[in-house]
């Protein structure tokens, strides 16, 4: 049965703190996954959910730390002391720790690290604190299992046995020369079907897929997802192996990625959770708001140069809204589809080409809707020139709009910016500038005013 909280299971969690029964609490709470409690605690006040992390054991609690919200977590160190986050941090893995003091304010996170017992902890602890974190080296963990290509294969097992205790998840095991340089991978089925007596260098495969600790998150991520794998070693330029990325770590990646992108399409230009002030919310909101301000007092000021035309066909003016959305949707459309293939690696051929499949598609979809358009018009008014005029407008900015949410990601993207700005309110708000613009030129061309 999935678990679930209920009223009725925190009221009872709460009532066991307020009653410090501790041996009750640990019973309802040991049979329950870490990322259940860590659930459970984000629930409770600050004081509970601190209470929980002191008394649970620091194998499990430094597990549900890394559940936890990061704001929720960060709220909960500042209650324990410097030893006390040590302690958790010698049970979790490298990259994870060093997740965690990075949260940490500056002057603490050197008497955390003084208090970490093991040494070699320590010293991984301190390597990946140098990286920065959206990097290869950020992300990596030093926990993996190694063998040297001189060895046999029975030294390999003994060797795997002793490293194997200090690693989470085996996913790879990767081979090395005299000098740490990655040499290839071992299959774990040609080390189980091999004599005993057999080098290494005669059973590693030399092919395997590995990134360099300086790349970026988004192409480590894109290197796992294309080769489907698990884990990858991370190496430096010299071929050294530093340490490797699990695929836990790239869905993180993944994930924020995405609600990057989701929130900037939007119109939301940082990083914002629901639970976050209302200066956070407005300063993130508001730059998206005054450019959609200014776009909306620029395109009333084209349609006041228009004055004359409106009063003598008013209905011009009750087709605005729709030429203004049609522009902002149709630009949207096909900035989103080239933001997507961006992200995804798979954006083919050039900008000129992208442009002409975006206009040839604009052409038919154009057409269709103008003719619909102009069919509607038509039977309504019974005026021939307004009908040809608010068609053909409509089909000319169908087109300018793609060619425009087609270019400007493109462009973006070339120039090193993030092309995500181009599928919220920047296309929508230029579109609907142009859209105006283009509808009561052509308007006047054709109804002669």
């Amino acid at each position: 049965m999935p678990f679930e909280i209920t009223e009725q299971l925190i009221e009872q969690i709460t009532g066991l703190i307020l009653n410090q029964d501790d041996e009750a609490l640990l019973k309802l709470l040991e049979n329950e996954h870490h990322a259940d409690i860590a659930e459970v605690l984000e629930d409770l006040n600050l004081e509970e959910a601190t209470y929980i992390i002191k008394l649970l054991d620091s194998d499990l609690t430094s597990e549900i730390l890394m559940e936890m919200d990061e704001d929720d977590r960060e709220k909960i160190l500042q209650n324990l002391s410097e030893k006390e986050i040590a302690k958790e941090l010698d049970e979790l893995d490298t990259d994870d720790a060093a997740d965690m003091i990075a949260e940490l304010p500056e002057d603490r996170q050197q008497k955390v690290i003084s208090n970490i017992e093991d040494k070699e902890h320590k010293a991984d602890i301190q390597e990946l604190l140098k990286y920065d974190e959206n990097s290869a080296g950020g992300l990596m963990a030093k926990e993996l299992v190694k063998v040297y290509d001189n060895w046999n294969v029975l030294k390999c097992v003994r060797e795997m046995r002793a490293q194997a205790e200090f690693v989470t998840r085996v996913h790879s095991i990767y081979v090395v020369n005299e000098n740490n340089q990655l040499e290839g991978r071992l299959s774990l089925k040609d080390l189980l079907t091999t004599s005993t007596k057999t080098p290494i260098s005669e059973v590693y495969i030399p092919k395997v897929d590995y990134v360099n600790v300086h790349d970026s998150a988004e192409d480590v991520a894109r290197v796992m997802q294309k080769y489907d794998l698990e884990a990858i070693p991370v190496v430096d330029d010299n071929m050294h192996l530093l340490g490797r990325i699990t695929i836990d770590d790239i869905v993180d990646v993944i994930k924020e990625e995405a609600d990057k992108d989701y929130q900037m399409a939007a119109g939301i230009s940082q990083d914002i959770e629901a639970d976050d002030t209302l200066w956070q919310h407005s300063r993130a909101r508001l730059p998206w708001l005054f450019l959609g301000l200014f776009g909306g007092v620029g395109a009333a000021a084209i349609m006041g140069g228009f004055e004359e035309m409106i009063n003598k066909h008013a209905v011009l003016f009750f087709f605005t809204p729709l030429i203004g959305a049609m522009a902002g949707n149709v630009g949207v459309q096909a900035s989103a589809i080239i933001v997507q293939s961006i992200a995804n690696s798979d954006l083919k051929g050039s900008i000129a080409n992208r442009l002409f499949k975006e206009f040839s598609l604009a052409m038919v979809n154009g057409l269709a809707l103008s003719i619909i358009l102009f069919s509607f018009t038509w039977f309504w008014k019974k005026e021939i020139l307004t009908s040809l005029a608010i068609s053909i407008s409509l089909f000319v900015v169908i087109i300018v709009a793609g060619i425009i949410g087609t270019f400007i990601p493109l462009f973006l993207h070339k120039q090193k910016i993030d092309p995500a700005i181009a599928t919220g309110p920047f296309i929508t708000t230029s579109n609907d500038i142009f859209g105006i613009l283009i509808y009561f030129s052509i308007a006047k061309m054709l109804l002669g005013i």
